[in-house]
């Protein structure tokens, strides 16, 4: 993903069918619009699941990592509308970071998404996407493959459980690493190849723990400041 600055927040997450309606309207209507006008914050993002998981994954750019770990997001987070407050009561299953771009290659946007997301040993974070140098090689010269980021999560401003979070009622998962690969290709083809060069196998390899295969995502929206 051709990401728009040095910080990202990084969501995924499914809603119950009865909420799917008042989630749309929320998000797209409030909470995005929100989540820009902190200062800060460049570019908010939303992706549908093709094959997935989980059935959202949403991420905002930010100018950099202190912006996410900063005390104008903080006191957003603890200062949830009353909209959000009832919207989040429809999430489930939400793996949230806080995060730090370490690699971002590409010029171009697409309509698909892969993404991977996992922990590796602790401090193990740098050296792992080093590692994956020639992996990211063969991707950005492969037909379809629009551009591509890996992210790092700070894991004591991920930890940090905010309103928005207590609200909901449980936890959310914290990956440390994630990996985004967009595309323009047919999504057969897109999914093919991205989980062929960073197969489950390949990235344990190199040191990823609990990596499953890409999730494939299509845009949805897109919110620039």
């Amino acid at each position: 993903m051709s990401l728009q600055g040095n910080g990202a927040v990084a969501i995924w997450h499914d809603i119950v069918p009865e909420g799917l309606a008042d989630f749309y309207a929320w998000h797209g209507g409030e909470h995005m619009p929100e989540r820009v006008a902190i200062p800060g914050f460049v570019r908010g993002r939303r992706y549908a699941a093709l094959d997935a998981d989980l059935g959202f994954f949403n991420i905002y750019e930010t100018r950099d990592a202190a912006v996410v770990a900063g005390p104008d997001y903080r006191a957003r987070l603890n200062s949830p509308t009353p909209w959000t407050l009832k919207a989040v009561q429809h999430f489930r299953n939400v793996a949230r970071s806080l995060c730090n771009v370490a690699v971002n290659r590409g010029a171009a946007d697409g309509g698909l998404l892969a993404t991977w997301r996992y922990n590796t040993a602790p401090g193990g974070e740098a050296a792992h996407v080093a590692a994956l140098g020639p992996l990211f090689d063969k991707l950005m010269a492969t037909p379809g493959i629009a551009s591509l980021a890996a992210i790092v999560a700070d894991e004591a401003a991920s930890g940090e459980v905010n309103a928005e979070e207590k609200a909901r009622g449980t936890s959310n998962a914290r990956p440390r690493v994630a990996l985004l690969v967009e595309g323009w290709g047919d999504i057969p083809d897109f999914a093919k190849t991205v989980r062929e060069i960073l197969s489950p196998a390949t990235l344990a390899k190199l040191g990823a723990v609990g990596a499953e295969p890409a999730g494939i995502y299509r845009h949805q929206i897109t919110l620039s400041k």
